[in-house]
């Protein structure tokens, strides 16, 4: 019997095992060059802005999914995003990139947990097949699809050229709850807050934002022939009342233009009220809560299903019933039903519902709105989906997937990073926590700075070598933060009494105020319900979540926080023009480009290119703007200042601009002193961002300020310039109260209020309030346990 003879010589296809990038210049890298090794977890680290996501991000998986994207027809390829080729020399050794972003989750108000991820789908399978009475189709049980009823006449074609016509019915019955359209709340509009009835159209009656008669919407209201522009709102008749209120979107012609007519109250449902509340722009928001009261539907008590939906039932429960349930208690629910017939579906739907709980979610219901979800949840509910795959050899990219995470949940996100792995997928983790980072088998450190400073590979190798190297995060990596000496004494209270927003169970506490309180618990425990449920937003209380800051292209830091606005008038007065010239969005922009300082050319189904405008050669202004200056520097230079040397810039001698120091001063105490002013808001990391809302927000006048995890996207050394920064605004006489799971930050308060002892139906309860001596000297909580391990290593 002959013996296999071993090759001597390893195949030439496994000899690929290395992702190799060579001269990467997307953003701020500088020639980047790095080998990643495939089938390992390598994560990512270095300061916010350091160029970690430009490399991970905007590189290597930006490339990896343009590559795929080519391998489709050019009829597909035009129904899909152009994505550009990034800037790099050679990316060799790619395989196909799954990302997993912070990107929070549709805001859309018919979206919830159970729409995203499947599980309202397989439930509605279930419920049409098993549920007593028997009702119809999957769709009879949606919140989305409403009940039609039509009747006319068919043709019925019988033998050769013989036709016979008859009257038919047709139904199609949908889930859908007919008096709230599937939006489990009805709305009532103020119409005071629409128009003020004294004027006509013309004197700008119209008090929503955006419906000025300069633009569109006074062709329209001049040219519809409804009413009469200049008649005064109060004296309309009935008809023509109807007609500026509610009148259904009607094709019109004004000029030989065809136009759309609606009715105010059908265009505010379609442009403010389809979108969630809280994903508006501020002002919009402002006047959508001054406008419109919601309240719960009362047909359908808010489960947004039709009467028939709720009728058919499965062991005792309807489809609404389900989708309330937290996901632990539906895991189970669903373990009970043994019916072969659905065996498959069952499986499916058992493996969904575990996965959740398998990572840390099991606490949140199905008709949970997915707008409503944190950063993190929403990072980890589209996580779901990859858990069971069967996939191999692809390539996983994460961001920063330990945020909102309690340390108690870290280890558990660990062994699902792992696990991936272990299938034999690359894993790229960008990460700041030090436990998370511990299990990485290869890790690249990018700075050593942020922005300009930041951009070239300070260490790539073992995770014992970053501990020796001397770099930034090496420094850092084992930094633990030492309890405080003595803690400050609080200045009064803030009483909250009987809280029950979402799983709070009735709670009563006293938050002190004059000192740093920090909120913890593990995540779905009921902080953010707390804090933000119970805290009533307004007189004096300034709230920063974690929502995302919205910016195009042509928004930056100056546009962001309002900083434009006096250097405008600084540059006006000094030259004797008006402000809107120093505009690269109104008066001064350059006509080539339009302000944009690049010309992007469409090229169909390739990516479009984008080249430097000639005319203005990038800055975005008129040439004749830029003769305009104040203190020697016209506006584009000024733009493309550092913080830190704007700072110096407007603080003394002639430039001196008081309004924009203020401002300057608030981006540097926060630590973006090296953000360009012009730098588009869109090329920003998430810290930075985070960092850019909390300086705008440190302006607004406010003795309470709530922060919601503002470690988000910060590298250690980062994390003491926060709380020095937190330390000077309880110093100035400020109460603080922060929403956290950094150790460091919890042995930075003065009083903490600790929530649990679990996640959903096991939270929502005060297990510690005291010092964060007192706490670790306890150690009778999870996070007592951490925060004293902390302490102690």
């Amino acid at each position: 019997m002959s013996t296999a003879v071993q090759p001597s010589t390893p195949h030439v296809a496994d000899s690929h095992d290395l992702i190799r990038v060579q001269g990467a210049r997307v953003n701020n890298l500088r020639d980047v060059s790095v080998e990643i090794p495939k089938r390992r977890l390598t994560v990512f680290t270095g300061v916010s802005g350091s160029g970690k996501s430009s490399l991970v991000f905007g590189t290597i998986a930006a490339e990896s999914q343009r590559m795929i994207n080519e391998t489709y027809s050019a009829f597909v390829q035009g129904f899909m995003p152009t994505l550009a080729r990034p800037e790099v020399d050679l990316l060799d050794g790619l395989t196909t990139a799954i990302i997993v972003d912070q990107e929070r989750m549709g805001a859309n108000s018919r979206s919830t947990v159970g729409t995203a991820t499947d599980a309202n789908a397989m439930l509605r399978i279930l419920f049409s097949r098993l549920g007593q009475p028997h009702i119809g189709s999957p769709n009879a049980y949606s919140f989305n699809v409403p009940s039609v009823k039509a009747t006319g006449a068919i043709t019925v074609e019988r033998g050769a050229g013989k036709t016979k016509t008859e009257k038919a019915t047709f139904t199609r019955l949908g889930g859908m709850c007919p008096r709230c359209e599937g939006m489990g709340a009805v709305t009532d509009i103020d119409l005071t807050a629409l128009y003020d009835d004294k004027l006509s159209l013309n004197e700008g009656a119209i008090t929503i934002p955006g419906y000025s008669m300069e633009g569109w919407y006074g062709r329209i209201f001049r040219g519809c022939g409804y009413f009469d522009p200049d008649k005064p709102i109060g004296k309309f008749t009935k008809r023509e009342q109807h007609d500026l209120l509610h009148r259904e979107p009607t094709k019109i012609k004004i000029d030989g233009i065809n136009l759309t007519y609606a009715g105010l109250i059908p265009s505010i449902q379609k442009s403010f009220l389809s979108k969630d509340i809280d994903a508006l722009q501020p002002h919009i928001r402002a006047f959508v809560e001054r406008a419109v009261t919601f309240t719960t539907c009362p047909e359908c008590a808010g489960t947004r299903l039709s009467q028939e939906a709720r009728s058919s039932k499965i062991k005792g429960k309807n489809i609404a019933d389900a989708c309330a349930m937290q996901i632990s208690d539906l895991a189970a629910w669903v373990r009970g039903i043994d019916e072969p017939s659905v065996a498959p579906l069952l499986a499916g739907l058992q493996h969904l519902l575990d996965s959740f709980e398998e990572i840390g979610l099991g606490y949140l219901s199905l008709d949970r709105p997915s707008g409503t979800l944190s950063g993190g949840e929403a990072q980890r509910t589209k996580m779901i989906r990859h858990l069971g795959s069967s996939l191999t050899d692809v390539t996983y990219v994460f961001d920063e997937p330990t945020i909102g995470l309690h340390p108690h949940d870290i280890q558990r996100m660990n062994e699902l990073l792992l696990q991936l792995r272990d299938k034999g997928n690359t894993v790229l983790v960008v990460e700041h926590k030090p436990e998370a980072i511990a299990i990485a088998d290869h890790v690249v450190d990018l700075g050593p700075g942020a922005g300009t400073d930041g951009g070239t590979v300070c260490y790539e190798g073992s995770l014992e070598g970053l501990r020796a190297s001397g770099t930034i995060t090496g420094r850092h990596l084992d930094d633990r933060a030492a309890l405080k000496e003595k803690v400050r004494t609080p200045t009064g209270k803030l009483e909250i009494r009987g809280a029950t927003a979402n799983n709070l169970r009735n709670v009563d506490v006293d938050v002190p105020l004059g000192v740093l309180v920090v909120v913890t618990g593990v995540a779905g425990s009921g902080k953010s319900s707390l804090v933000h449920g119970s805290i009533p937003p307004g007189a004096g209380v300034v709230s920063i979540d974690q929502g995302a800051i919205r910016g195009s292209r042509r928004s930056n830091p100056a546009t962001y926080t309002g900083l434009l606005d006096p250097i405008r008038k600084a540059f006006a007065k000094a030259n004797g023009v008006k402000p809107a010239l120093f505009s690269a969005n109104s008066e001064g922009a350059c006509p080539s480009c339009n302000g944009a300082g690049v010309i992007y050319t469409d090229l169909g189904m390739m990516a479009g290119v984008a080249a430097p405008c000639e005319d203005c050669e990038g800055k975005r202004f008129q040439a004749s703007v830029l003769e305009y200056r104040l203190g020697g520097r016209d506006i584009s230079e000024v733009l493309a200042m550092s913080v830190t040397e704007a700072e110096k810039f407007f603080g003394a001698g002639d430039a001196r601009t008081p309004a924009a120091h203020a401002i300057l001063n608030r981006l540097a105490d926060v630590g973006l002193g090296y953000l360009s002013l012009g730098q588009p808001l869109t090329t920003l990391s998430g810290g930075e961002r985070q960092r850019l809302k909390l300086a705008t927000h440190m302006a607004e006048k406010g003795g309470v300020y709530v922060l919601d995890e503002p470690t988000t996207g910060l590298h250690l050394a980062d994390v003491e310039q926060l709380l020095g920064l937190l330390d000077r605004l309880v110093d100035s006489g400020k109460s603080v109260i922060v929403i956290e799971h950094h150790q460091a930050v919890m042995a930075h308060a003065d009083w903490i209020i600790d929530l649990g002892p679990g996640a959903g139906h096991d939270g929502g309860q005060i297990v510690f309030e005291g010092t964060p001596a007192d706490l670790v000297a306890n150690r009778s909580t999870l996070t007592g346990e951490h925060l004293a391990a902390y302490v102690g290593g």
